[in-house]
């Protein structure tokens, strides 16, 4: 069958999270000041990189709702039981300079362009509804996508099938004529195959490994891709 969508993920993937996330971090602890448990800036921020992947998969597990895993990275980097309206308030604050740090990748907006005749586009994030919306309409890239689905809303995140198969549900497509996109070999790639979709994994930092799974290191790769590359099936099935 031919593929006649293709489903994002946005961060790190359409939208630099990472940059976004150490630019912020580190505009916010010249103000609030380095926590006493770390010695260095550079510290301060790799451990908030891993306390945030630790608590993401405690929310993707269902271990905790929405805020908690907030809460719970603020408590844990600032080693402090603080209440959940103080945690609360140094995330906001957080927040602000998060968002004044954030920009698409280069290659997103024309690559969009390029498909944007041949293929219908939607979203899929381990986020919430809210957080994603707003970031895609201050990045003016909202309207590229028919349909936003995420994590938080859908009770259920990826990798599980049923968060991607939500994605092709939305667009009313079966799964075999979905692609989706997205720069974690596991959670993204691995997951939608698992699920029936077809799936790209963008290794941006050229990781390699994996020869399993059908991978780019730059978003300027995939219209061929889509296009013509015969390791999703014949080429004249794309398109």
């Amino acid at each position: 069958m031919a593929i006649r969508a293709v489903l994002w993920d946005i961060d790190d993937t359409i939208f630099d999270y990472a940059a976004a996330s150490r630019s912020g971090m580190r505009a916010h602890l010249d103000i609030e000041g380095l926590p006493r448990a770390y010695a260095t800036l550079d510290a301060a921020l790799d451990a908030w990189d891993e306390l945030t992947a630790r608590h993401w998969a405690r929310f993707a597990a269902g271990e905790t709702d929405w805020h908690g895993q907030r809460r719970d990275r603020v408590r844990s980097f600032l080693d402090d039981e603080v209440s959940d309206e103080s945690a609360d308030a140094w995330f906001d604050r957080h927040i602000a300079h998060y968002e004044a740090a954030w920009s698409l990748f280069p290659d997103t907006l024309p690559v969009l362009d390029v498909l944007a005749v041949d293929y219908r586009h939607a979203v899929l994030s381990n986020s919430s509804l809210r957080n994603q919306e707003r970031k895609l309409r201050i990045l003016g890239v909202r309207d590229r996508f028919e349909a936003l689905l995420c994590a938080a809303e859908l009770g259920v995140a990826k990798p599980h099938p049923d968060a991607f198969l939500a994605g092709c549900t939305a667009l009313g497509l079966p799964p075999e004529e979905v692609v989706y996109v997205g720069d974690q070999p596991d959670i993204d790639a691995r997951g939608a195959v698992q699920a029936g979709l077809k799936a790209v994994w963008l290794d941006r930092a050229g990781a390699g490994g994996r020869p399993e799974l059908v991978r780019i290191t730059g978003l300027g790769q995939l219209p061929d891709l889509l296009r013509r590359d015969t390791r999703f099936g014949a080429p004249d099935t794309f398109g």
